[in-house]
């Protein structure tokens, strides 16, 4: 089971930060690829500075407004029945631990680039945000809602975006210099976003295929038939996805690098390298 507004919440948040990490790697390549390193956010440049934690707020804000949504207006604040937890919320609860994983990554990051009490290496930081990717897999693979059918194709194809996403973030540890490794990062990152999005508007929006149907927040398909077709719609909408990034990616590649090709005070003015710890 899920919702609308569920699905768009996160998918607004992963689609924002995908798409500015895609945009920082290929800026930070562009103006000098010898000096290139992998980066778990990237700065926003300009106004005096004010503005340079942008992302890590927009993440932190985030996770905690859709954390709040989740654990305590969805719930009504309805934790426990007879000395137990609430077997009507487990899915809320199950949102709020993923959530909170990514809570954790935002706050440790801007404590680690903010302050000297937590002077954490980049590679780490890597592996904070794998963490939290591995959080949200295990989410949509041991569901106490059990996704079937349609819903449940659609959270299958979610699944292996969100393994790139740990995958491309333990290799970001690993593979420190590599501008493939961080690019895959926020690629695989906007297609979670893209892809909330387009579960949202099919599943429980206006997109929903011929042949099926949105009944008590369950999707269900007249006959088998119906319901293979709605799949293969699927991976065609996963395809077209895929193919928008791509080309979204190689046309900001090639502005990037008419704009700031070679640039090196731009390397060196961006803050792209932790500040001094002294």
């Amino acid at each position: 089971m899920g919702s609308f507004i569920g699905h768009i919440l996160p998918g607004t948040l992963f689609l924002l930060v995908g798409a500015w990490h895609i945009w920082g790697s290929l800026v930070r390549y562009a103006s000098n690829p010898n000096t290139f390193r992998v980066r778990v956010w990237n700065p926003v440049l300009g106004f005096d500075g004010r503005f340079k934690h942008l992302e890590l707020y927009v993440i932190s804000i985030g996770a905690f407004i859709d954390l709040c949504i989740e654990l305590l207006f969805a719930t009504h604040l309805r934790f426990f029945v007879g000395g137990v937890l609430n077997p009507t919320y487990f899915n809320n609860f199950e949102h709020s631990g993923m959530l909170l994983m990514f809570l954790i990554f935002g706050i440790v990051t801007l404590i680690s680039e903010r302050t000297r009490y937590l002077p954490l290496p980049e590679g780490a930081l890597c592996l904070i945000a794998a963490t939290a990717f591995c959080a949200e897999y295990l989410l949509f693979y041991f569901h106490s809602t059990t996704h079937k059918g349609l819903e449940g194709y659609y959270h299958v194809l979610l699944a292996f975006i969100i393994g790139l996403c740990i995958v491309s973030s333990v290799s970001g540890a690993l593979l420190p210099t590599s501008f493939p490794v961080d690019l895959c990062n926020g690629i695989a990152i906007t297609l979670q976003g893209i892809w909330f999005y387009q579960t949202a508007f099919v599943l429980y929006g206006p997109m929903l295929p011929s042949g099926c149907r949105l009944n008590d927040s369950n999707v269900t398909c007249h006959s088998k038939g119906s319901e293979v077709r709605a799949e293969l719609l699927a991976n065609v909408q996963l395809f077209i996805a895929v193919l928008i990034v791509l080309v979204g990616t190689i046309a900001s590649y090639g502005f990037a690098a008419s704009r700031y090709g070679n640039c090196e005070e731009l390397a060196i003015d961006s803050g792209w390298s932790r500040p001094s710890m002294k």
